[in-house]
């Protein structure tokens, strides 16, 4: 596990990872549950930095069924989905906690919304620099290049950490 930055605290058998325990990979990620033979196994529940979980049922290293609670509370469904469809635009927090008086937007889920760096973009699970191409996460660490795909994505609808004038712009 110290190639991988990988830890686990639990059960051994025959010197295999096997029984209960908590492994943390090194993105900080932690799953808490059955193992057999060095995989998930079992009942069990990925923990992840965003406060989000997923609850399942494991079989050999593969999900076969489970829950994802996003951070704030809310289960995603995949049948019946009603949070942010085309007749209810509201965040999860705004239909828990109310609208906010007239004037105030909320630009995100979390109030108040992060601080994105100038000149970057918040892309979901970090800011994206598209200068230098890299996407890093909210504490400030590496997470990946991004492609041209994802580039284009991201400039194309994420919300910039800088301010724009937009709209009608008089001549001269």
């Amino acid at each position: 596990m110290e190639v991988t930055g990988s830890t686990y605290l639990g059960d051994y058998v025959h010197g295999r990872i096997e029984g209960k325990g908590c492994y943390t990979l090194p993105t900080e990620t932690k799953y808490n549950g059955k193992m057999k033979d060095g995989m998930f196994h079992g009942k069990g529940t990925l923990y992840f930095p965003n406060r989000s979980k997923y609850e399942g049922i494991w079989d050999c290293g593969i999900s076969k069924e489970g829950k994802y609670t996003f951070a704030d509370g809310l289960e995603f469904k995949d049948k019946k989905w009603h949070y942010c469809d085309g007749y209810d635009r509201r965040f999860y927090t705004e239909i828990c906690s109310g609208l906010k008086p007239a004037g105030i937007s909320q630009l995100t889920n979390l109030d108040p919304p992060r601080t994105i760096p100038t000149g970057c973009y918040d892309c979901g699970d970090g800011f994206y620099n598209p200068n230098t191409r890299v996407v890093i996460d909210y504490k400030l660490r590496f997470l990946r290049n991004a492609d041209d795909d994802e580039h284009e994505w991201i400039i194309r609808t994420c919300r910039k950490g800088w301010d724009e004038i937009t709209g009608y712009k008089p001549k001269h």
